[in-house]
């Protein structure tokens, strides 16, 4: 094997990738240490076990699938833009393609469910904040949130499951559109200015 030296970051890209093709049990450190090209003993250069590698990919997909992206978004002023944004980035710049899709198939996971619960919520919560500044009322700001967020979640799962049956869902442009300003933007006879 190559003795080279990978980043932490290496390693949690890897586990990630490993989870999402074949769920949390992939993520072991000799196959992935095997795919990386190096020896074990630069895995526990970064980690003290399975479990950390496991806990900090978990940690730093939702900083980074989450946080960073509802950061880039906040400063939009105008919230039907800030939803149009944050919809193109939440599909079309997926790094890790079907992560979300394994990580809601194992959400019952000890170490999957914490961190899945945390990102729900948030992401949950700001969909609806942003509903109550385009007017809507709290209520129904909560259930158009949980609305946008399950056309989300489901629009993964059909990328990850079923991409040749449904192709759109694949990377058609029109498709993205259609879902956000049909599904996802309430009518603006439905808010206030």
């Amino acid at each position: 094997m190559a003795k080279q030296r990978l980043s932490k970051q290496d390693w949690l890209t890897a586990a990630l990738t490993a989870l999402a093709e074949g769920g949390v049990a992939a993520v072991a450190v000799e196959p992935l240490a095997q795919r990386l090209g190096v020896t074990r003993g630069s895995f526990y250069w970064h980690f003290a076990d399975r479990n950390s590698l496991l806990h900090e990919a978990l940690e730093w997909w939702e900083q980074e699938g989450t946080e960073a992206v509802i950061e880039r978004v906040d400063g939009i002023a105008e919230p039907r833009q800030r939803l149009r944004a944050l919809f193109r980035i939440a599909i079309t710049e997926d790094p890790t393609n079907g992560l979300e899709p394994a990580l809601v198939a194992h959400a019952d996971d000890a170490a999957v469910a914490p961190v899945l619960n945390r990102v729900t919520r948030r992401r949950v919560a700001f969909l609806a904040d942003v509903y109550v500044e385009l007017g809507l009322p709290a209520g129904e700001a909560r259930y158009r949130a949980l609305s946008a967020y399950a056309a989300y979640v489901g629009w993964m799962q059909l990328r990850r499951a079923t991409p040749t049956a449904v192709p759109e869902i694949a990377g058609d442009p029109d498709a993205l559109t259609h879902l956000v300003e049909h599904h996802v933007l309430p009518s603006p006879a439905t808010t206030t200015p």
